[in-house]
This record gives structure tokens, sequence and C-alpha cells, in this order.
């Protein structure tokens, strides 16, 4: 632990951002399988918001490995240090006044609540991106699954590491059921 520090009380507050934004601040955590449609709908999901005059921003899970996080590999430690570097962004970015859609599979329910603890409960709005595996499999233009399954990328999520289903997601919808467009606006109207 850092010893010697001091919190700094700034002189804009959160409120008078938001103000300014006219807009709160809110984090909106979309986890589930590779090849769900996770990138996809956050995505779209940013456009409608900004379409109806609103601050988001994408963190998506290969741009923050490519640069935040490219010291980071995929074991449990490392996963668990990749969510929460997210989530300490995630959580300046939401304290701004943005809305920030995140897109990560996080497969672990352990580190999906750190996350949530980090950003606070009444700023953090968890969407479990549900689909069939097999048809994250047929969508996968990558080849990662098939790469997975030859043992060619070890612990890779759903293959031979497990994703942990949300207990309690404030929203849920399933890709391999329903359009990109039906999954993007049942998120919509469901922000609160």
């Amino acid at each position: 632990m850092v010893k010697n520090l001091f919190k700094v009380t700034q002189k804009v507050t959160r409120e008078e951002r938001e103000e300014l934004l006219t807009q709160r601040g809110k984090t909106i955590w979309l986890t589930g399988l590779y090849g769900s449609g996770k990138t996809t709908i956050a995505n779209e999901l940013s456009s409608k918001l900004h379409n109806e005059g609103l601050l988001t921003y994408v963190l998506d899970g290969d741009n923050v490995r490519m640069s935040l996080n490219k010291d980071l590999g995929f074991s449990d430690d490392d996963r668990k240090e990749n969510i929460r570097r997210i989530a300490e962004v995630a959580n300046l970015m939401t304290d701004l006044g943005v809305i920030v859609i995140t897109a990560f599979i996080s497969p672990f329910e352990k580190e999906r609540q750190m996350a949530k603890d980090i950003i606070g409960e009444d700023n953090f709005t968890e969407v479990y991106i549900k689909s069939d595996i097999k048809v994250c499999e047929e969508r996968d233009t990558k080849g990662l699954y098939k790469k997975a399954r030859a043992g060619e990328i070890p612990l890779f999520t759903g293959i031979d590491s497990p994703y942990e289903e949300p207990i309690n997601p404030k929203i849920f919808v399933k890709t391999d059921k329903m359009s990109i467009n039906e999954c993007v606006d049942f998120i919509f109207y469901n922000l609160t």
C-alpha cells in the first residue's frame, strides 16, 4: 500500500459537471461470452444515446488490452486486474459525467461485483448479453473458438475457462433470439 498520499478535493464537483453536460454519468457494463454481440451492441447503444444528445464513450475489451492493459495476459489474476483497471477508468469517466459503455467478457461474478463496488451501485448497470455458445462460434470471424478447441489458445472463456452467468443482472438480452436493434432498444428503454 502506498503511504503519504492524500485525496485532493476538486473545486468543480461532479454535480456541476453533470449540470454542464445536462446528463448524469453512469456505467453500462455489458458482459457475455466472446461473440455474443457485446461490442456491436455497445457501439449501437452509444450511437443511439449520442443521437439523443448524450455524451458516451465505449470501453472495449480488445482496445483496452492493446493499450492500458497490454501488459496483462489471461490468467485468473490478470483477468481480475484487467477488470479492476477498467472499473477504475469507468469510475473516473462516470464522475466526469460521461455515460460509459463497457464491452468485456468479464467472466467471473466476483470481478463484476468488484467493478460495481468501485463504480458504485447507483452508477452501475449490469447488462447480460447472452447467446448460445454454438451461435457465438458461428459468429466468430477471427477463428478464436476454433483455435481454442484445437488447444492453440489456453484459458479461453467458454471452452477451458468458465463463464459465470450473472446472478441478477439489471438488464438481460438474448442475442441469439433478438436482433441487434431489438437488443439496443430494449437496453435503451430499460436504463434508469
